[in-house]
């Protein structure tokens, strides 16, 4: 077998859409796989595949920083987010948070939050899904033990809901870099205003429907009331 060598250069916006799209599939193919598991009573697994579909939909939106990187220091940045666990997993709270009423962009800050413990604990999860081991006093921890239905229902709901997006064009891309790439990372009204832009350039090449600005709406309004995630 070929020794493959890990790149970590830059990307084209072409590049940059087959690797979005790639994980996206992907990630739809292990939500499928880990559902399949759940119906059958395998809950430790299906709880652990439900994390690499939720891991695989994280890398859609490293792929994305990645491509308005500014800097050599910074792209090696993405591309180790982009191999690292917990920095691919940090999504998986959107659901939770917007059960308990969360609608703005600013009500998700948890997410990111750098002092959040909630990916290193899905890791665990992952990891308790997959292997046994012996802990504390010579304890065995068994997955049939630790990871259960509610636990292994509540991962496959989430890998599904973070599928809720569609696959990208490269010129979809491009027009991401024109707004997105020397815009000031720390000025939040400069970061919302180019989302804005950028979907309405998007619906000027007819890559959105026409008529209102939903990246807009959703920076004024934040998630109408009708909406409800999966």
């Amino acid at each position: 077998m070929h020794k493959t060598i890990k790149y970590e250069g830059k990307l084209s916006p072409s590049q940059v859409a087959e690797g979005m799209n790639c994980a996206y599939r992907n990630a739809k193919r292990l939500a499928t796989d880990a559902n399949s598991l759940l119906k059958a009573g395998s809950y430790p697994t299906a709880a652990s595949i439900a994390i690499l579909s939720i891991e695989e939909s994280g890398k859609v939106v490293i792929l994305r920083k990645l491509l308005i990187a500014n800097s050599e220091e910074e792209v090696g940045k993405r591309w180790k987010e982009y191999r690292t666990h917990t920095k691919k997993n940090v999504n998986w709270i959107l659901p939770d948070l917007f059960d308990k009423g969360a609608r703005k962009i600013e009500d998700f800050h948890l997410i990111v939050d750098k002092n959040s413990e909630h990916p290193f604990y899905l890791d665990v999860v992952k990891q308790l899904g997959f292997y046994t081991d012996c802990v504390d006093n010579a304890d065995w921890l068994i997955p049939e033990q630790n990871v259960d239905e509610k636990l292994a229902k509540r991962l496959v709901c989430v890998a599904h809901t973070l599928l809720q997006g569609r696959e990208v064009s490269s010129k979809e891309l491009e027009l991401y870099v024109k707004h997105m790439k020397f815009v000031p990372k720390d000025n939040d009204e400069l970061v919302k205003q180019a989302y804005i832009n950028w979907y309405k350039d998007m619906q000027y090449h007819g890559l959105m429907p026409p008529g209102e600005n939903k990246m807009a709406v959703y920076f004024r309004n934040g998630l109408g009331k009708d909406v409800k995630l999966p």
